[in-house]
């Protein structure tokens, strides 16, 4: 024993400190060793900590969906994809602090709908700490730890779960939406249509009541998301020349596969903040293992997204299709999103190749429906999200017929309000960019500056669509009197 002590140089003196030290948290500290979970100031400091790590993990995610996009669509059109996706994100954050967390979170129990009262702000004790009013620091203190958690952490934790949806329907719509009118629809969802989702549901309000669970957002978030988009599909149509006179679908690859596949890694990376956080605490040994459980869940999901899409992508798409695994991925960790929490992690690798199946025939269904999905959002986010919602069943203690009523009363008021919103922007504001516009691309039409400057513009040509209309005729002049 010796021996193999010297083998390893470790002192024996540090041996015996640290035999020491372990006895005493054993009999010294009971609660400790059995991580049997904190109280008080501590319990308040690592709940507060985890939302905001998670969040900003989550946070992390609109540069994956940046990514994905801007690699996705055509080179003409990537600086208005960057400009969609931070401007949507800002649009999110502003809309949420003004009103949508009110009507999602505030007096909602039982309700439709939570309170219309304008900004949410610190608690009264939270602002007195701030303020350091220290009369009464010993119970300003303690009503502030009542609460488990910081105020806003909670409210920067949930904000990033509504860009999360937002940014949805950017990638669906892209090359073709001008920049305001999406601005204007984004502003909408987030400050009105996903609020009110999230009263039914994670507010406490009737869906909750009705036995409704989907844990971190496969329907709440990823579906309200694929809803909104599909609407926008309908409203706006397709890309010019993306569907042949003969039916035939015009192959639109990523222009850049590179970023496409860096933005699926940094999605991946952040569902470990968006599944893991939606724990909504971190103060107990429960809290730590099933947070672990969460996280092993979300990865073999994914990895099995990717791995069943390939397979299936040879026999619907009659090629190994790189971007049908890529959102395979994407579809298993939306799958596995709404019910992580199952001990028996088979079941994740179950779910999540499900999810990818179904999204690789959902590629496939969009295209014979002559649907535009250019990032493929609906097959992924919404079809592999329905599917996660009703898997909750399988292993995670669902309820069919609570997830089947969530998921139809949602995906009802969702594509409906979204849809009137689409429609009533078209008829007023004009959605869809012009004839010239989407020939040269976004980035040159509309910003004025070119994601890739070096490359040569090549207008695109659309043989099979009519000329646009000639420019009316000048007025001729009035001859001049004598």
């Amino acid at each position: 024993m010796v021996a193999k002590l010297r083998s390893y140089r470790l002192p024996a003196t540090i041996l015996a400190f640290t035999a020491i030290g372990a006895a005493a948290l054993f009999l010294g500290r009971p609660a400790i060793a059995q991580a049997a979970g904190v109280e008080g100031e501590t319990e308040f400091v690592l709940n507060t900590f985890a939302f905001l790590i998670w969040g900003a993990l989550v946070m992390w995610m609109c540069a994956g969906f940046t990514m994905l996009e801007s690699g996705s669509v055509r080179t003409k059109n990537a600086s208005m994809i960057c400009l969609k996706n931070i401007g949507l994100y800002s649009i999110a954050g502003l809309a949420y602090f003004v009103i949508g967390y009110n009507l999602m979170y505030v007096d909602v129990v039982g309700d439709f709908i939570g309170s219309f009262n304008l900004l949410y702000e610190s608690s009264e004790a939270e602002r007195a700490l701030i303020d350091g009013n220290g009369d009464a620091a010993a119970v300003v203190v303690e009503a502030v730890v009542e609460n488990g958690h910081a105020t806003m952490s909670d409210w920067f934790f949930q904000m990033v779960f509504v860009a999360t949806a937002a940014s949805i329907v950017s990638g669906a719509l892209a090359e073709r939406v001008k920049m305001w009118p999406f601005f204007l629809f984004t502003l909408i969802l987030t400050a009105v249509i996903y609020p009110i989702v999230g009263a039914w549901t994670w507010g406490g309000g009737w869906l909750a009541d009705l036995g409704f669970q989907d844990f971190a957002g496969s329907t709440i978030v990823h579906g309200v998301g694929g809803w909104a988009a599909l609407a926008g599909i309908l409203v706006v149509g397709p890309r010019l020349g993306k569907f042949r006179a003969d039916g035939s679908v015009k192959p639109t690859p990523p222009s850049n596969i590179l970023v496409v596949t860096l933005g699926v890694f940094i999605l991946w990376f952040g569902w470990f903040g968006f599944n893991g956080g939606s724990q909504l605490a971190l103060s107990s040994a429960f809290d730590a293992v099933s947070m672990s459980h969460v996280l092993v869940n979300t990865n073999l999901a994914a990895a099995a997204g990717v791995m069943s899409a390939l397979a299936i992508s040879r026999f619907v798409l009659r090629r190994i299709d790189l971007f049908a695994g890529l959102n395979g991925a994407i579809a298993g960790l939306v799958s596995i999103t709404a019910g992580p929490t199952m001990t028996d992690h088979w079941w994740a690798i179950v779910i999540g190749a499900i999810g990818g199946l179904i999204c690789t025939l959902g590629i496939r269904l969009l295209e014979r429906l002559k649907l535009d999905d250019v990032v493929g959002a609906v097959p992924a986010h919404l079809f592999a999200g329905i599917w996660g919602t009703l898997a909750v069943c399988i292993a995670a203690g669902g309820d069919f017929g609570a997830q089947i009523a969530g998921v139809a009363a949602i995906g009802a008021f969702v594509f409906t309000a979204a849809w009137l919103v689409w429609k009533g922007l078209a008829l007023t504001v004009n959605v869809r960019v012009s004839f010239e516009a989407e020939q040269l691309g976004q980035d040159t039409a509309e910003l004025g500056i070119e994601a890739y400057p070096e490359f040569v513009l090549m207008p695109e040509e659309f043989p099979e669509m009519p000329a646009p209309p000639p420019p009316p005729p000048e007025p001729e002049e009035a001859p001049a009197e004598a």
